[in-house]
């Protein structure tokens, strides 16, 4: 089974966390950041960032467990979206007030 698509996907979406995590917010909906104080920008471009990041970085280490070990993808897949999840949860609540 060729899952190139994870790592690509996976590339991807890390560049973006690291670009929210420096502060980069243009990547995120305008309606998921329409309340997000001034101020906040930064600690709530880190929480999503962060979460971004964690995401990103699960789908690498899925497609390198793959290629290499030939173990399910949802051994460290699906906790790294849970835990990534709960970044930007954290984020969008506390900075944001709410998902929308």
């Amino acid at each position: 089974m060729n899952n190139d698509a994870l790592l690509v996907l996976g590339a991807l979406i890390s560049v973006i966390g690291i670009g929210n995590i420096r502060g980069n917010i243009g990547t995120v909906h305008s309606y998921n950041r329409k309340r997000v104080r001034e101020e906040d920008i930064p600690k709530y471009g880190k929480a999503v960032g962060t979460g971004t990041l964690i995401i990103g970085l699960g789908m690498i280490a899925a497609f390198a467990l793959e290629f290499w070990v030939l173990a399910p993808v949802d051994t460290v897949l699906l906790p790294a979206f849970l835990v990534g999840l709960g970044f930007i949860l954290y984020g969008q609540f506390k900075y944001n007030k709410g998902l929308f």
